[in-house]
């Protein structure tokens, strides 16, 4: 048995990889990508600076402008525990930062100038330090931080007027290729493709190569100025301003440290924040809706199964497929236009958990400080749960009940069966410890594959009570392509399953002594 479970284990990882990034390239390759649904959300009437801050942030954050296997490489090594390179630094809010990233080189270098002296932007980065060490707090950790914040600042800035500038400089090559009647130089969507100019010497009688120089000379003003704010935004983060993550292994080449799941840029929060806020409001739900399910379906379907053809047997049945058969939608907007709404019968509260007040109340009922008796918090919680959990298991009676008594039929009939009741065992004692027993394997596969829908949450029931559970949490991050978000939740709940599949296993063999796995 144990080979077999390090063998699936071992299975595992080549599974995530390959689930992560089928869901990684659907992002990647789908229509404008996460930029275009950042500006969108902002209503794309963004001005030149705020868009050029934004692209820079992007850029910074995901490398949009790298391959799409470059970028699934680096979030491979974000959410591996052994990575490499300079330790991650954890400021007090769970923000991970990390050591800068170059400033790419702008298109046509030869038509801007040439490269840059990088001795040279070293040398006005030493002229310009981070971090005044003549300064009475310059050389403590709030003057770390704080000198670690304005240059991170200052170097968004310098990248966003950077990016600007390059973008203005495209715009005039376009004007040069139009002036000059070389379509070629134009991609379908009319922009230049810098490439197709690479090792060509202007030309300076273009009647638009005056726009090219000025947007020339622009460029490489804003690419030295970013150069020298990254070089002090580096000297900032060798500082370390901020505790670093992990343990080292080999300083500066390779550490440990726990996943990264990184930021959610549609709220401007760490993904592990997100996380561990909505997914216990998802399992508590799905922890008191899964045993009521099982609690009624499993004892019902024994009996409808033990009493075929009965009234139960019939009605029971018929009573689950009804329930089942009523869509939860139309069950939530009932339950809320009825039971909660208070021009009819007003007994549930309309939405979330709890209500407004409820942090001021004590946990169990009873009289408050301002000497009024309230229900707690603990019973409010109760009581606001009682429609989304209602709306959760209806649907699962039929399901289950109909697989247990499906299931303890096809046993009924077999001959170990009919050789303890001509023994004489006592008809209950058939049915519990020979026929249920033996048919716990349909069920066992249906928990195990079931429960992690549980990490994913009811989209339909959190969204009609305003639950802010993992199903509006991931709804939430499709509909703002939030990549990060959407592939912390892939990564989390392809986990689960496989860890569900070899509990199920697992399972398997401790209900059966016929299953083994040596």
């Amino acid at each position: 048995m144990l080979n077999y479970i390090i063998r699936r284990i071992l299975f595992m990882v080549p599974t995530v990889v390959g689930i992560t990034f089928v869901v990684f390239l659907l992002l990647a390759l789908s229509p404008g990508g996460i930029g275009a649904a950042l500006t969108a959300s902002a209503g794309g009437q963004q001005e030149a600076s705020k868009a050029a801050i934004l692209q820079a942030y992007l850029e910074d954050r995901y490398g949009l402008n790298d391959p799409v296997l470059v970028q699934y490489g680096r979030w491979l090594h974000r959410i591996s525990p052994v990575k490499f390179g300079v330790r991650d630094q954890l400021t007090p809010a769970g923000e991970r930062l990390r050591a800068p990233k170059e400033i790419p080189d702008p298109p046509l270098v030869s038509w801007v100038g040439g490269p840059l002296d990088m001795a040279e932007i070293r040398a006005a980065a030493v002229a310009a330090p981070a971090i005044d060490v003549n300064a009475v707090d310059g050389v403590t950790a709030e003057g770390r931080q704080r000198a670690y914040r304005k240059a991170a600042n200052d170097a968004l800035t310098a990248r966003s007027r950077y990016l600007a500038a390059r973008r203005a400089f495209e715009s005039t090559l376009v004007d040069y290729a139009n002036a000059a009647g070389r379509a070629e130089l134009l991609d379908a969507k009319g922009k230049i493709v810098t490439a197709r100019l690479e090792g060509e010497e202007p030309d300076r009688a273009n009647a638009a190569f005056a726009k090219v120089e000025a947007a020339a000379a622009t460029v490489r003003e804003s690419w030295r100025s970013a150069s020298v704010q990254r070089e002090i935004l580096a000297a900032a983060f060798a500082e370390k301003p901020f505790p670093e993550s992990g343990f080292t292994v080999i300083p500066g080449v390779l550490w440990v440290g726990p996943p990264d799941l990184g930021t959610a840029f549609s709220k401007s929060r760490p993904v592990t924040d997100l996380i561990s806020n909505a997914l216990p409001v998802t399992l508590l739900l799905n922890l008191v809706a899964f045993p009521i399910i099982y609690l009624i379906a499993i004892p019902s379907g024994v009996l409808a199964s033990a009493r075929a053809g009965s009234w139960f047997d019939k009605l029971s049945g018929a009573t689950y497929v009804a329930l089942w058969s009523i869509p939860t939608v139309w069950a939530g907007v009932l339950a809320i236009g009825y039971l909660a709404n208070q021009q009819y019968l007003g007994l549930f509260p309309v939405s979330g958990l709890h209500d407004r007040a409820a942090e001021s109340w004590t946990f169990l009922p009873g009289t408050q400080v301002d000497g009024t008796w309230q229900m707690g918090w603990m019973l409010d919680l109760l009581w606001h749960m009682v429609l989304p959990v209602a709306c959760l298991v209806y649907g699962g009676f039929a399901v289950l009940s109909k697989q247990t008594r499906a299931a303890m039929l096809d046993n009924f009939n077999a001959d170990y069966v009919r050789t303890a009741k001509a023994k004489g065992v006592a008809r209950q004692d058939v049915v519990i410890h020979h026929v249920f027993r033996n048919s716990l394997l349909p069920l066992i596969t249906m928990f195990v594959t079931v429960f992690p829908a549980t990490l994913a949450g009811s989209v339909v029931i959190e969204r009609i009570f305003s639950v802010p559970g993992m199903g509006s949490l991931i709804i939430d991050a499709i509909s703002q392509r939030d990549r990060e978000l959407i592939l912390a939740n892939t990564f989390m709940i392809a986990c689960v399953n496989l860890v569900a599949l070899l509990l199920a296993d697992i399972l398997y063999a401790v209900a059966d002594p016929r299953v083994s796995y040596e």
